[in-house]
């Protein structure tokens, strides 16, 4: 099996022709995942299937502002898996500040977070910022936001506007259905598009068939 680096974005790797990552934790992997050892270097194989961001990059995406030693603020993290590809990609000098609002969920990125330390999860509401301002005391690199909420491009802006710095990025994986499970998911869409051009040059969009079914993921950067 071959691997080669990918052609556009840092940190990420072809391995026969999957996405994959340098794993950070050589032996460690998150539940379902394959790994591969090539040359010596253990691989991860990113599936799009089950992460916004490699389905982003499958269906095209020409952005992907993620780079070894950035800051980012991470909202959703859920069980931390997709997270850990970010954590990759950042190796041991970038920080992931992961805010979730279910502890239940939190509990599984416990574990990888420790075995990381590149990974600090926050049981948080995300739409309340207030309230990890005192464990977030820097400006990030990058805001990336999969939230299921109705005021998802909301939560993503005030966030935005208190933690990322000028010039930085953002991404945003838009769940239509949680915004309005009967209006098209296009409008959606562009009304997001409309919201996010107020703060943000839209650097990016595609939409996340067939991985993930009436998902778009936007790239931008803050004014």
């Amino acid at each position: 099996m071959k691997v080669k680096l990918h052609p556009k974005f840092d940190g990420i790797f072809l391995v026969g022709g999957k996405l994959a990552t340098a794993n950070l934790v050589p032996g460690h992997k998150t539940a379902n995942e394959e790994l591969v050892e090539i040359g010596g270097v253990e691989y991860r194989l990113w599936d799009p299937y089950t992460s916004k961001p490699a389905a982003a990059i499958k269906c095209g995406l020409k952005k992907f502002p993620l780079e070894k030693g950035m800051k980012i603020l991470y909202l959703g993290l859920a069980s931390g898996k997709t997270a850990t590809f970010f954590s990759d990609i950042i190796g041991k000098e970038g920080i992931i500040y992961g805010v979730e609002i279910s502890e239940r969920v939190l509990r599984e990125a416990i574990q990888p977070s420790e075995m990381r330390c590149n990974m600090l999860p926050i049981l948080a509401d995300a739409r309340r910022p207030e309230l990890y301002e005192n464990i977030v005391l820097e400006k990030v690199d990058l805001v990336y936001e999969d939230v299921a909420d109705p005021e998802q491009v909301e939560i993503f802006i005030r966030n935005c506007k208190k933690f990322l710095k000028t010039g930085g990025h953002g991404m945003v994986a838009i769940k239509s259905r949680s915004i309005d499970v009967i209006k098209d998911p296009k409008e959606i869409y562009r009304e997001a598009r409309r919201a996010l051009e107020k703060f943000f040059e839209i650097l990016d969009f595609v939409e996340l068939n067939p991985f993930e079914k009436d998902h778009g993921y936007f790239v931008c950067k803050l004014k």
